[in-house]
């Protein structure tokens, strides 16, 4: 009878320390998975940022190469917030949670 109660705890706390790990798992996957999606909406606008500053600084702020870079960067924007209601700032290195970038930021001095 003994060994009956033994292998029971047993099974009890491997069942429980199962459960605890699956739990565990499952609720950290959505937000590793959700992470990847915000640094791949970064890198985008980040790209696209750089875009835009490389056309301006080749062909001039108010050329068609940069209104084109100017529309691509705003297009990036607009996918992040559309997606996760955030979109990144390149220039200060920040998120931000409210629609409020300026389509032509980069043409002041």
């Amino acid at each position: 009878m003994n060994i009956a109660k033994k292998f029971s705890a047993t099974a009890a706390s491997l069942l429980s320390a199962a459960v605890l790990t699956a739990a565990l798992l499952f609720t950290s996957v959505p937000r590793l998975h959700a992470d990847e999606h915000y640094e791949r909406c970064q890198r985008r606008i980040a790209h696209a940022d750089h875009e835009l500053h490389e056309a301006i600084e080749k062909h001039g702020r108010h050329s068609p190469q940069a209104d084109h870079k100017r529309n691509e960067l705003r297009e990036a924007r607009e996918r992040c917030w559309s997606e996760y209601h955030r979109w990144w700032d390149e220039d200060e290195h920040r998120w931000h949670t409210e629609r409020d970038w300026n389509d032509h930021d980069h043409d002041r001095d």
